[in-house]
């Protein structure tokens, strides 16, 4: 098996990039090239230092220059870890299983729960319902792989779905089935701490920077059918937006 040191190849004392900018070249490719995928372990730091012929100050330097980019994580007790960061456009409306497709992951859910009810006051004002209007309500722990990703919390109105359990992997694909599938959305995100609860689903720390992205969907017609809260890691999306003046 090729060890990461291989990959790297020799380090060049001689040339005018420093062994560590020399190391964070070598590893920020073997990650953009999927040498190093998501949530892969690094060698430990004394490791790499001896396979490569450097110091341990050397790669710290390294470690933190790629951890400050966003590409690795330090998890006290484990080691570095490649960063299962996700880009997520703002510009496209898309759904998280039609995401983590495009970028060669598997998207699965765990069921918190499921409900249905009557709208509260605050999905009666943003969905433009009136009171005692039916709606389905999805509560779901979203991984990209086996790597938890986001908490979603999505209220539907129930006319435009079949029944609650219409919903299996994919809720666009039953809103798409049931010919209810949202064509434009507004989105908000803010920045926020994760609370205890939605750090131990998330495999964060209770007070870690996390991202809440409200999604309020609307059908062609322009009736309202989806509000969604989603909570992420501050760690594992960026999220995109192309601008333009024209």
């Amino acid at each position: 098996m090729t060890s990461l040191a291989q990959v790297l190849g020799d380090l060049d004392p001689s040339d005018n990039l420093p062994l560590y900018q020399q190391l964070q070249r070598g590893l920020r490719e073997a990650i953009e090239k999927r040498i190093l995928g998501p949530d892969d372990a690094l060698p430990s730091e004394r490791q790499l230092a001896e396979d490569l012929g450097v110091s341990r100050i050397t790669v710290r330097k390294a470690i933190d220059g790629l951890a400050a980019e966003g590409l690795l994580v330090s998890r006290q007790g484990s080691g570095n870890f490649v960063c299962t960061r996700i880009d997520k456009n703002f510009a496209k409306l898309t759904s998280f299983s039609e995401d983590m497709r495009a970028r060669g992951r598997t998207a699965r859910s765990v069921w918190l729960k499921r409900s249905e009810g009557t709208v509260t006051p605050e999905e009666s004002l943003k969905l433009a319902l009136s009171p005692g209007t039916l709606v389905y309500r999805f509560h779901r722990l979203r991984f990209a792989d086996d790597e938890p990703m986001s908490i979603e919390l999505a209220t539907i109105v129930a006319s435009f779905l079949p029944s609650l359990d219409a919903v299996e992997d994919s809720l666009y694909d039953a809103l798409e089935r049931a010919g209810n599938r949202p064509v434009r959305a507004l989105q908000r995100l803010h920045s926020m701490l994760l609370n205890t609860e939605q750090a131990k689903l998330l495999k964060a720390r209770a007070g870690d920077a996390g991202l809440s992205v409200e999604r309020l969907g609307y059908l062609r017609d322009g009736r309202a059918v989806e509000l969604s809260q989603s909570f992420y890691r501050g760690d594992t999306y960026d999220f995109v937006a192309e601008l333009s003046a024209f």
